[in-house]
């Protein structure tokens, strides 16, 4: 009976230790979770940008008639842009950090 216990003690010990982190595990999750936020804000940059970006191309056609003017469309373009560039920042970002995990 003693010998089961022990027996038991020890695997319940080397499942514990298997769940540890080493150093340089931890470093490379650190490093995944900054990336991370790094896309985050790389995203929240960009909306901040381009919604106002597109409060300005809505101050371009003072018009209520559902027709943008050529100023107000090519801003938005541009504000659509600057959101598609920095999705493929942030993806990029992502990718790296998925590599790390």
């Amino acid at each position: 009976m003693k010998k089961n216990i022990l027996i038991l003690c020890g695997a319940v010990s080397m499942l514990a230790l298997a769940g540890c982190d080493t150093p340089a595990e931890n470093a490379n999750e650190a490093a995944a979770e900054n990336m991370d936020a790094q896309a985050d804000a790389t995203r929240e940059q960009a909306d901040a940008t381009a919604d106002a970006m597109e409060d300005k191309a809505d101050t371009l056609d003072t018009k209520t008639d559902g027709v943008d003017s050529a100023a107000e469309q090519k801003m938005e373009n541009d504000a659509q842009a600057v959101r598609d560039q920095a999705e493929v920042k942030a993806d990029a970002l992502e990718n790296k950090a998925d590599a790390k995990d």
